[in-house]
């Protein structure tokens, strides 16, 4: 493996400053990062994609809007259980020592910079750079009486039937305000002529909802217009057809973000899929959280919002511009190649071109998959050779996230009514995919399919497909492993591996890792898997420990880990050993990372990099260099409490000497070298880009990664 992006070498005189671990890094701010702060940091640098003037104009759009849907869900989340821990007492301390309130207001601090150079960007570059390439966000005064004449006929015929308008008296009290959604504020009085009483004459607030089903961006002239204006422009300019004898004033936009986290109490519930609906049902109601208005509220109106929300000043943003930018993904869906990056032709893995059956291919070799570089379709092809397969007579499966009109799914309830025992393991509890995998463990049963829902206290976040096939006199195991889900929307824009196998000892440990699933068996140990919350933490701090051994034998050690966050005390307590010890670590972590790298006498050979880029960083790869024998693992674990203890997990070896030495220089080495998207956490817990040095050569990972598979 070449030289990472800048290797941290051991200041020789080091020990005279080493830092002196304490036996739990907990409550210590010199020694871990704020996790939320470092979230905060990682939704920065996507919100650097966006501000970056390189990037195809409608893929900074697309990131713009991603910056946006991020903090939707870490309001819903994190957000939402700071301030219930706030208004429940709770004095507990994060992990480098601040309180709930404390956490808040930090929060706050760092987004409010954030949020103002996103709506900058947005009306100083985006606007006019999209209008230069003729896409138009214009305003509804600047519309020709013609143009308004026509508008307001669409109005009438597809935007006034769903629109409810709903006044604040003594008879109406303040109206629920759903999650997200886009809303406006008026003011109603009667007019001159209307025979009202002194009582009833004076303004009352009424709030109408931007309807989320009739498209936001509102063509101008016929459908395929690329001139648009935003749907509350529209309602406001028609709000008199709304109240009829009355006159509407103060028009302003608002979105209120509500507690969207769910708890079940898996321990009281007789049927977990019941549970889990009713909670669903719950989320609706959440405590609002946030409350987002325009800059052109009024503060009368504003303070009124926040106290009938029963939210503070600190839970109010106000944004000089469009609200609610997660619409403006529907700007990347137009039909304009030229401003997007160019399409990924995703080719099928070279081992499984050929004519043979995808598990005679298999029983000779492992094989690797690297999606999106690698077409998805070997994994559907996989599953669904296992259920036209007259030899296979059973397939087991984990189901995380599948996505709608899954062909996983399909494939699953066809070897059912095939006659194949099949059985799934589908996850309920799998944030914001709830809905979508109860209708699919429905109709998998009703498909005859054996379907489960995990373990009670863990998620099941592993990604396993076992397929069982008679094979002369015996039976012999297939097995897919991956690091991302079965869902080929998401494999077409997350980075994730799979690795294909018949080995007979990871054979069997898949199959006593489904029975633990589906049958409560008590297994504790595996021959090759590494399984959380079995052996995973006490495998994976084993190997970091051999690594020390290794240095200090005077043995070649280093540690390689691409992983999406990095949180575990523990864990960063036996890293940060190994660097006082002078093993090289290099981490690839695309999250959240509270651990301090760079930092004298504690992390010196800790380099800790994030690549925020076209594709989401989903992958997690381990390598452990091990005296010169390496060993590389790859799996669905993160590096955080939840993951170690707390979810069912998996992390398999890799046994195959070509398919090591193909992440190890092919993969790893790559996004070590990445000088274009990558950044590196500095000691202040902020991050830098990579500087590209006189006479170095460009490397953006993921596009030589397009073109190595491309040409390989």
């Amino acid at each position: 493996m070449t030289e990472p992006l800048k290797k941290n070498q051991k200041d020789e005189n080091s020990e005279e400053h080493q830092v002196t671990l304490p036996p739990t890094l907990f409550l210590s701010r010199r020694l871990l990062f704020n996790r939320e702060a470092s979230w905060l940091e990682f939704n920065q640098r996507v919100l650097e994609e966006a501000l970056d003037k390189s990037q195809p104009l409608l893929e900074r759009v697309k990131f713009m809007s991603i910056f946006s849907t991020n903090l939707d869900e870490f309001f819903m989340i994190r957000v939402s259980g700071l301030k219930e821990q706030v208004d429940e007492g709770v004095t507990d301390l994060s992990l480098d020592g601040l309180t709930p309130a404390a956490q808040l207001k930090l929060i706050n601090e760092r987004l409010r910079p954030m949020l103002a150079e996103q709506v900058r960007c947005f009306k100083e570059e985006l606007l006019s750079e999209l209008s230069s390439h003729g896409i138009v966000i214009t305003s509804y005064r600047a519309l020709s009486d013609r143009e308004r004449r026509t508008l307001s006929t669409y109005f009438i015929e597809n935007v006034f039937p769903v629109l409810t308008p709903q006044a604040v008296d003594p008879s109406h009290p303040f109206p629920y305000i759903s999650n997200l959604s886009l809303n406006l504020g008026v003011m109603i009085e009667p007019n001159g002529d209307s025979n009202s009483s002194a009582s009833t004459s004076a303004p009352r607030f009424a709030r109408v909802k931007v309807p989320p089903l009739v498209p936001r961006l509102v063509p101008v002239g016929n459908e395929s217009s690329v001139e648009f204006f935003l749907l509350e422009e529209l309602i406001a300019a028609n709000v008199e057809v709304l109240f009829p004898g009355m006159r509407a004033s103060e028009l302003h936009a608002f979105r209120v973000t509500r507690d969207a986290d769910i708890e079940i109490r898996e321990d009281e519930a007789n049927d977990l899929l019941q549970a889990v609906e009713r909670e669903l049902r719950k989320r609706r109601f959440g405590t609002a959280v946030r409350l987002e208005v325009a800059a052109s509220m009024p503060g009368e109106m504003v303070r009124y919002l926040a106290s009938s929300l029963k939210l503070n000043a600190d839970d109010v943003y106000t944004i000089d511009g469009p609200l609610n930018m997660p619409d403006l993904m529907a700007l990347y869906n137009l039909d304009k190649p030229a401003l997007k990056d160019k399409p990924l032709v995703a080719p099928v893995t070279s081992a499984l071109r050929t004519d043979e059956s995808i598990f005679d291919v298999i029983k000779r070799q492992d094989v690797l998959v690297h999606h999106p570089y690698n077409s998805f379709s070997s994994v559907v092809d996989f599953i669904n050779s296992a259920a036209n397969d007259p030899a296979v007579l059973a397939i087991k499966m984990t189901l995380y996230r599948t996505g709608r009109d899954s062909p996983v799914v399909q494939a699953l309830m066809k070897a059912s009514e095939k006659g194949k025992q099949v059985a799934v393991l589908v996850e309920l509890k799998a944030r914001f995919d709830e809905e979508s995998n109860i209708e699919w463990a429905r109709r998998l049963e009703r498909a005859g399919v054996h379907v489960v829902y995990g373990l009670i206290g863990l998620k099941t976040h592993c990604k396993l497909a076992l397929v069982v096939r008679r094979e002369a006199d015996s039976l012999r195991r297939y097995v897919h492993i991956g690091t991302g889900n079965y869902n080929p929307t998401t494999a077409r824009i997350y980075t994730d591996l799979g690795l294909f196998t018949a080995d007979q000892q990871i054979g069997a440990d898949a199959s006593e890792l489904f029975n633990y699933l589906t049958g409560f068996s008590k297994q504790t140990e595996y021959r090759r898997l590494l399984v959380a919350p079995v052996n995973l933490r006490e495998r994976t701090t084993a190997l970091i420990e051999r690594e020390i051994e290794h240095k200090k034998n005077g043995r070649p050690a280093r540690i390689v880990a691409k992983i999406n966050s990095l949180t575990d005390t523990k864990l960063i307590r036996t890293l940060y050993e190994a660097s006082q010890e002078g093993v090289p670590i290099d981490l690839l972590v695309r999250g959240v990372c509270t651990l301090r790298a760079g930092v004298p006498g504690l992390s010196d050979t800790i380099m800790v990099a994030s690549i925020v880029g076209r594709f989401l960083e989903h992958s997690r790869v381990f390598y452990f260099l091990n005296g010169g024998e390496e060993d590389i693992y790859i799996g669905s674990a993160d590096w955080m409490q939840r993951n170690l203890d707390r979810r069912v997990e998996l992390v398999a070896p890799i046994l195959d000497p070509k398919l090591r030495k193909h992440l190890k220089e092919d993969v790893l080495d790559v996004y070590l070298r990445d000088n274009m998207k990558a950044r590196r956490l500095l000691p202040n817990g902020s991050y830098e880009r990579v500087r590209v040095s006189e006479g170095d050569k460009a490397v953006d990972s993921q596009n030589a990664l397009i073109n190595h598979y491309n040409t390989g």
